[in-house]
């Protein structure tokens, strides 16, 4: 399954000094070349690495494939076990460095690979025009691009049950948060279902109720919080969290066993009509999608977009989305590097997505044949999407972690936020970033 990048998970967190944190290494030598890349020139001989999740070795299988066969190079994946997201700034800070790597391509989780010493800029690259609306805004830090964005962010909506949907009358589709639960309150006293199914076995899904009701907040607040002259426990994030406890979890609106519940679960329940609806992202999609044809997934679900007060998506990368290049000082292998991206995004592309069967990210390539209709309504939100707070705060805080603790009483709604808010300040400080 695909999810967010923890911020505990990662280097600064894991006791590595805040001079391994800081990003005090600006004006690294991969600066980005100017003119186009032949795609397929000859590489025999050239040999990269590419470092993946265990969750996504299978990803890349064709472009490599692709590219080996198109030009002699060979492309070795190796797979650094979970998590990820902390198990990589520890291999690199030990010296050690592929050419490729998936990363999240956010502002809050690029800086801990320190993209201004280790990364190749990708600025002039001639794919970048390519992406659409909003993978145009992914990948960047400091002014310069450093990631290539090869698959569409995961988009955070609500799926549902038709049938469900059907016998309890809901024939229009929620526009805000409030209306989300009143629909809900309609299906459980009509319907008899569980309107919700909560998984608080896997915790990470916690989240997304509360990270829908933040969507109000402007720019301005994460400008300020970004610069430690705002907080987590601002009242606006403190009564999502009290709203979500009160009115899903304590108010019956979720399923009895939310505590206990996990992701596969709620890809069961949601099909079988056990519970009407999940806020998730994509991965419930993918997840679902591995047992299920598209056929009956169109039979049975649908997917519409909601926030705080309208029905604007949120869209929430995760490391799949991204591939980054390494500076690893050796040119040949570099530009081999640029020349794999450059196929990827070029004339591999249209045979990269229907082989993952996944939505393009280049508005100038069809989605490939046979994608089911949830994926498709996502794609159609996520030109006006939000992005989630991991996109929005320059390093993410584990907020589900605290809701976790928060189901099982550990800790209060004040205390999550407080929780957040710590974690928080504690990343920014060991990173050496102004202001903490």
């Amino acid at each position: 399954m695909k999810r967010v990048a923890s911020a505990l998970a990662v280097a600064c967190a894991l006791g590595l000094t805040a001079t391994a944190c800081s990003d005090s290494t600006a004006g690294g030598t991969g600066a980005a070349p100017t003119g186009s890349v032949d795609a397929t020139a000859d590489l025999k001989g050239v040999h990269l690495t590419m470092w993946v999740a265990q969750n996504s070795v299978a990803e890349p299988k064709q472009v490599i494939d692709a590219f080996q066969k198109a030009t002699g190079a060979t492309v070795t994946t190796q797979v650094i076990p979970d998590p990820y997201e902390s198990n990589v700034p520890t291999k690199l800070a030990s010296g050690d460095k592929p050419d490729l790597m998936f990363w999240q391509p956010t502002g809050s989780t690029l800086p801990f690979v320190q993209p201004e010493k280790n990364l190749l800029q990708l600025d002039k690259e001639d794919w970048v025009g390519k992406l659409g609306k909003t993978e145009q805004g992914l990948g960047q830090v400091g002014g310069h691009r450093y990631a290539a964005i090869v698959t569409s962010p995961a988009t955070l909506g609500v799926y549902y049950n038709k049938d469900v949907f059907k016998k309890a009358g809901v024939t229009r589709m929620p526009t805000s948060y409030d209306e989300l639960l009143a629909t809900a309150k309609t299906i459980k006293a009509k319907a008899g279902v569980a309107p919700f199914f909560e998984v608080g076995g896997d915790k990470w899904p916690l989240q997304w109720q509360v990270q829908l009701q933040m969507t109000d907040l402007p720019q301005s607040f994460w400008d300020r919080l970004n610069k430690n002259q705002a907080k987590w426990t601002d009242p606006v994030i403190v009564n999502a969290i009290k709203k979500y406890k009160s009115q899903v979890l304590d108010g019956g609106l979720a399923q009895k066993n939310y505590k206990t519940a996990t992701f596969v679960d709620q890809g069961k329940a949601l099909l079988d009509g056990s519970a009407a609806m999940a806020v998730n992202v994509t991965s419930l999609q993918s997840e679902i999608q591995a047992t299920s044809s598209t056929a009956e997934m169109d039979r049975k679900l649908g997917w519409f977009p909601v926030s705080n007060s309208s029905d604007q998506a949120l869209y929430s990368p995760d490391q799949t989305n991204g591939v980054v290049a390494f500076n690893t000082g050796d040119a040949k292998r570099q530009n081999a590097a640029r020349q794999f991206l450059s196929f990827w995004l070029g004339e591999d592309y249209p045979a990269y997505i229907k082989a993952n069967k996944v939505v393009s990210v280049e508005p100038a390539v069809p989605n490939p044949d046979g994608l089911p209709q949830t994926a498709l309504a996502q794609a159609k939100a996520l030109s006006s999407a939000t992005g989630v707070f991991q996109v929005k705060a320059l390093t993410a805080p584990d907020m589900h972690l605290a809701l976790a603790d928060m189901i099982y009483g550990k800790k209060t709604p004040e205390q999550v936020a407080q929780a957040a808010e710590d974690q928080f300040t504690q990343v920014l400080k060991a990173r050496g970033v102004a202001g903490f």
